[in-house]
């Protein structure tokens, strides 16, 4: 782990910062970024190359686990030791010290077209995952939630490239990204039973070279989220749509956030070395490391996916 100096700056009356190189291994294309505050530990994967990792940050130690196909997200569960991953072919539970995955649920769709993408677990401890076209065409995916007893239930079609998904603090709203469409929507949520309705744009990326993919909420309720060809991310105020703050990457494909550490302080960021031209390679040689920021506002526990045991 490597710290750098944190710049604070103005621009354009925005707080502006610099992330810091946190550790340094290198991802096709990182995601998933997750606390699990019970194990205190953070997770994460690499897409592409179908890998797991796991870190402790009072240790310095990294795990990485290889699941050997794609994997979409990674969800921590109430069961010690036991994280829920999203396959190519299924939704899996992982044993993180035997390395064992177990399927529970097969993929409701072609997994030689579709594969899974971006998910999180609702407070009431629903696994919510989304997917996305291999060849990223428009609209040929969906959004899905899991609560583990059931078949997959489909949430929200015609979806492109699903993405950054979370809830408030009193259960009432989930925010929830389509990248390409460049915005961050917000549904009615009912936490007893999932259902969600009333979707509306909430925040609107202005910048037509930067599309947001991962997104976490802080303890004000406010939305940070991750932003593919933006070299950052960024803090939006979901109710009235305003930028607050952002966190500039050294790369230009920044994935996924999401606050931990032992006092919910420290944003960690990843980022992907796919997706570059030759000069970007060079101006962004260790895009695909995982970055971090301390930027004076804390997260919130992540939710745990109900695991139901015999």
């Amino acid at each position: 782990m490597k710290e750098n100096e944190v710049i604070a700056e103005k621009e354009d009356s925005v707080a502006v910062e610099s992330a810091f190189l946190y550790v340094d291994t290198i991802a096709d294309l990182g995601e998933g970024a997750i606390w699990n505050h019970k194990s205190r530990e953070y997770y994460w994967i690499d897409i592409e190359k179908g890998k797991v990792f796991t870190f402790d940050p009072l240790t310095e130690q990294m795990r990485t686990i290889e699941v050997g196909q794609r994997v979409g997200t990674v969800v921590p569960s109430t069961q010690e030791g036991i994280v829920l991953v999203a396959l190519q072919n299924g939704i899996y539970s992982l044993n993180l010290e035997t390395e064992e995955l177990q399927l529970m649920e097969k993929s409701p769709f072609d997994p030689e077209v579709i594969r899974f993408n971006d998910g999180k677990c609702d407070p009431a401890g629903r696994f919510w995952v989304g997917s996305m076209a291999l060849d990223t065409k428009p609209n040929a995916a969906a959004l899905y939630s899991f609560n583990g007893d059931s078949t997959i239930t489909q949430q929200l079609d015609s979806i492109s490239i699903s993405n950054g998904i979370c809830w408030s603090a009193d259960k009432k709203t989930m925010y929830y990204i389509d990248t390409p469409t460049q915005a961050v929507k917000a549904f009615d949520y009912n936490n007893e039973t999932g259902a969600i309705e009333n979707g509306r744009v909430v925040v609107k990326i202005e910048d037509e070279n930067a599309f947001p993919d991962g997104m976490t909420i802080d303890s004000e309720g406010k939305l940070w989220i991750a932003l593919w060809g933006g070299s950052s991310v960024v803090r939006y105020d979901p109710d009235n749509g305003k930028l607050l703050n952002k966190v500039t990457v050294p790369a230009k494909n920044v994935t996924s956030c999401a606050f931990g550490g032992p006092n919910l302080d420290t944003l960690l960021i990843t980022t992907a070395s796919i997706g570059m031209s030759d000069d970007e390679k060079a101006k962004y040689s260790r895009a695909g490391a995982v970055y971090a920021t301390v930027p004076g506002v804390k997260g919130v526990n992540g939710n745990f996916f109900e695991l139901k045991t015999d």
